[in-house]
């Protein structure tokens, strides 16, 4: 009774925050214009006043108007000065990345020395999955800066990653991060890249390499474990988690992946200690709490999922995955028509994150 009372004390206080559900593994999907910030270029490009309204047009959101507009003026002027500049600038905000790479080819014809175009050029080759293409405007913008700008170092570093140039990648991180480029920190950075993209084998050994470099860095034994455990390989995952709370014990993440390893191993009990401490050390985080459900749903305590699930939900309504779990924890107790209300959230949640682009 004494690991239930604790559970009960657990799901009945701590500060809560909307925080994504965490997990052995989180992919990126294909990136996007809106999730990038583009860094503002030493010189913009004047617009003439013939192009202002479609300018304005485009600032407001209206692209097919300023697009009719610039079409347009280029059946009066297709010789137009900065007219290529601004159709690149509006195929760029609609997604259309291929024509916004052909009009910033015009444009730096008309103006070599258009840094947006080259900017803009660069992100849309990355956006149209050519990051081979992508990394010469790229690697030209990290020069007009003393510093590196982060979305640009990340995003040429993902690029370099890409067309497995490894070594260029982690230097980008590295400069990303502010820290040496042969230093352990830099491999650290760049195994957790390579495992995001699903370079493993290589994550494995920069990981590997971290770790030579500088056995008790924060965090590297983490991820060699996430790592293992992405691969089923569970007594190694549980080794390098029991190492990096050696190093790290108050990081809340660990006890929270050691659990997950323990889970699998129908190891529930001390799993579920495991879980207490990371929602003793982090009550933000829903990962704890969907697993916590599991987990006591496994030993049969049925009623206590629920409440840990239902924590999960008010935390992260939108996750498809506590509703589900919540669904058969219901029709476990006999339910139904609670039970039948979170299976068709559930499937309504998923569908609509899969529809999102």
């Amino acid at each position: 009774m004494k690991v239930l009372s604790g559970f009960l004390l657990l799901i009945s206080t701590g500060s809560l925050a909307l925080t994504c559900l965490g997990g052995a593994r989180t992919h990126e999907a294909q990136p996007q214009a809106q999730g990038i910030d583009t860094p503002k270029p030493k010189r913009t490009v004047s617009v003439d006043p013939a192009l202002g309204e479609a300018r304005r047009l485009s600032e407001q959101g209206k692209f097919d108007e300023a697009l009719g507009k610039l079409e347009a003026l280029a059946l009066k002027d297709p010789e137009l000065k900065g007219l290529a500049h601004e159709l690149g600038g509006i195929y760029y905000k609609k997604s259309d990345y291929l024509k916004a790479v052909a009009s910033f080819k015009k444009a730096l014809e008309e103006n070599p020395n258009d840094d947006e175009a080259i900017q803009l050029m660069g992100l849309s080759y990355y956006l149209a999955g050519k990051p081979r293409e992508a990394i010469a405007p790229l690697e030209k913008v990290q020069t007009w800066y003393p510093s590196a700008n982060v979305d640009a170092s990340y995003i040429l570093g993902i690029c370099y990653i890409q067309t497995k140039d490894y070594t260029s990648a982690r230097k980008a991180f590295a400069k990303m991060f502010s820290v040496p480029a042969d230093s352990a920190a830099s491999y650290l950075f760049t195994a957790r890249m390579l495992f995001r993209h699903d370079y493993d084998p290589v994550a494995e050994e920069y990981a590997k390499r971290a770790v030579e470099l500088d056995p008790k860095l924060p965090r590297v034994h983490l991820l060699l474990g996430e790592l293992y455990l992405y691969k089923s390989r569970v007594p190694e995952a549980i080794e390098q988690f029991q190492k990096e709370l050696e190093l790290n014990p108050g990081e809340a993440a660990v006890y929270y992946k050691l659990a997950d390893a323990y889970s699998r191993l129908q190891k529930y009990e001390e799993a579920e200690q495991l879980l207490q401490r990371s929602i003793w050390l982090d009550a933000t985080s829903t990962g704890p709490y969907i697993l916590m459900g599991k987990v006591l749903e496994k030993k049969g305590e049925t009623a206590l999922a629920v409440r840990a699930l239902e924590r999960a939900i008010t935390m992260d309504p939108n996750n498809p995955i506590p509703h589900h779990l919540l669904g058969q924890a219901y029709r476990e107790l006999g339910k139904t028509e609670d039970a039948d209300r979170e299976l068709k959230l559930s499937e309504q949640l998923q569908i609509q994150q899969n529809a999102k682009p």
